[in-house]
């Protein structure tokens, strides 16, 4: 059973019992030792093997050799084991708070690991590099961390579900420090006064602007979810040492609520999981078969379709205009309602043309497929055919795409929307579609074979088969492996693949 609460402004005279407010209700859902259900372990398996097989695919990126660079410039932490870094050997190990970051930007680099949209926009598996380096560094078996991703998740996408940030240009990391905080929170055991002191923090050293994901899109796009995560670990570092938070942290009248988001009048409704009630938030969650933002994969899967059927209208002299009809956030975000030049710029920067419909839908249509690094190099979006079909496409809201957008029910709910092209001579062609085909209600929904496929495919350039036999192994046993073997959860790259990269330096 699924009990929502009713979250409000409150003055500061009303004296809002913390017991009523919704950081300690987050912290009594962590503080649940519910089991996790079977389905929910394979989902998480399947996430976590999702999240290796992204994080391997950039490790010789220019985000993640700042980061782990970074992340090595620190020792160990004393109190535990320290963490594992992606790429690296298991021994070498920094301190979790430094692990979480550079795991996360790993995670995050190439946008191309788990979502859930709803009100709000989010990874979920945006948790997973925090929770695992406090696991690794304090000795959690496999059975604690299943449990407290469970909670990361759980967390994360009910907060998504209810209250929305972009709208104020806050961008969707907010949700993220609270999250991971209750998910480590999940994983140590601890209380609810001390979760709840590490929601706050999570919540209050995490909220940010959209700027990162507007116009030209910096590298930070990339560090964000792992600053959230960071912040997370510290956050219950500082809680546990009873150090406390500012309170009500969403409900205060100069609160999250009242200055960041709606204002002093505003209300919400956030669904939680009761007392003993399973937490199975994963299970809505769906990840990417594509590198590139999560509105793209519909469209590409319908452009990839569309060129392969009639080849035609990859031609841009047959072309005279694509539009793309689809929701708002679709419109707004990725397409041409932004207003950003850069969306339509061939020399624009790698994350800037992740977040361009048009630019996708062209190299898809025209290519039949997507590559998570050939589909945005400077040769390729400058090719003169391409750039001559890019110019021609459009987006434009769609009141019922917008709709399915928003909706609830999941049979409804949809990240597509319908194409129209107008050709040359006159005629046009127009198809829609409503998920991606690797959506569970997609034409070809990822099970565990495709996590796995894909994590091969990722893989392969930079890590010795054996040792991707290892992971694989060892990950599908999740819920029952020991502290040891939970401190082996990495990837190890190939010999001098690491050495071989940049590594910049900084003042550490």
């Amino acid at each position: 059973m699924t009990v929502t609460h009713h979250v409000r402004v409150h003055r500061s005279d009303e004296n809002l019992a913390r017991e009523d407010q919704l950081a300690w209700k987050i912290a009594e859902v962590a503080a649940d030792p519910v089991e996790v259900e079977p389905a929910v372990v394979d989902m998480i398996v399947n996430r976590i093997i999702d999240n290796a097989s992204v994080a391997a695919a950039s490790l010789t990126r220019g985000p993640i050799n700042a980061a782990r660079a970074q992340a090595f410039s620190h020792p160990v932490s004393t109190g535990g084991a320290g963490a594992t870094v992606f790429g690296a050997a298991l021994d070498h190990r920094t301190s979790p708070e430094w692990a979480a970051w550079v795991n996360g930007v790993a995670v995050r680099e190439l946008d191309y690991h788990d979502t859930f949209l709803a009100a709000e926009y989010s990874h979920p598996g945006d948790n997973i590099p925090p929770i695992l380096a406090v696991a690794q560094h304090v000795g959690s078996d496999g059975r604690a961390l299943v449990r407290a991703i469970a909670t990361g998740y759980e967390i994360q996408m009910d907060l998504v579900r209810a209250i929305c940030l972009h709208k104020h240009k806050i961008d969707h990391v907010a949700h993220l420090g609270p999250s991971a905080a209750a998910g480590i929170g999940t994983l140590l055991g601890l209380d609810v006064e001390t979760i709840y002191q590490a929601v706050g923090q999570g919540l209050h050293t995490t909220t940010a602007t959209r700027q990162s994901r507007k116009g030209e899109i910096s590298t930070w796009k990339a560090h964000a979810p792992a600053f959230a995560g960071k912040m997370a670990v510290e956050a219950v570092d500082r809680a546990m040492r009873g150090q406390t938070s500012p309170a009500p942290i969403y409900e205060g009248e100069d609160g999250v609520i009242a200055w960041m988001l709606d204002g002093k009048d505003a209300a919400y409704e956030v669904p939680l999981p009761a007392s003993g009630e399973p937490k199975r938030a994963i299970l809505d969650s769906y990840t990417k078969e594509h590198s590139a933002e999560y509105q793209a994969q519909a469209w590409i899967d319908l452009a990839r379709k569309l060129g392969t059927e009639n080849p035609a209208l990859r031609d841009p002299a047959t072309i005279e205009s694509i539009v793309l009809h689809t929701s708002h956030h679709t419109h707004y975000v990725i397409g041409s309602g932004a207003n950003d030049p850069q969306k339509y710029d061939p020399t624009a920067s790698r994350e800037t043309l992740d977040h361009s419909i048009p630019y996708i839908f062209a190299v898809a249509l025209q290519d039949g497929g997507w590559h998570h690094v050939d589909s945005y190099t400077p040769e390729r979006a400058g090719r003169p055919d391409t750039v001559a079909l890019w110019q021609k496409i459009t987006t434009a809201e769609d009141a019922e795409w917008t709709r399915r957008y928003h909706s609830e029910d999941p049979d409804v709910k949809a990240f597509g929307g319908r194409v129209e092209f107008r050709l040359t001579d006159g005629s046009t062609v127009v198809d829609e579609i409503a998920v991606a085909d690797a959506h569970p209600l997609g034409a070809r929904p990822f099970a565990r074979e495709n996590y796995i496929a894909k994590f091969r495919l990722l893989a392969e350039p930079v890590l010795e088969p054996a040792e991707i036999e290892r992971f694989l192994e060892l990950v599908q046993r999740l819920p029952e492996l020991t502290a040891a073997e939970v401190g082996e959860l990495s990837i190890i790259a190939k010999p001098g693949l690491l050495e071989g990269a940049d590594a910049p330096k900084g003042l550490f």
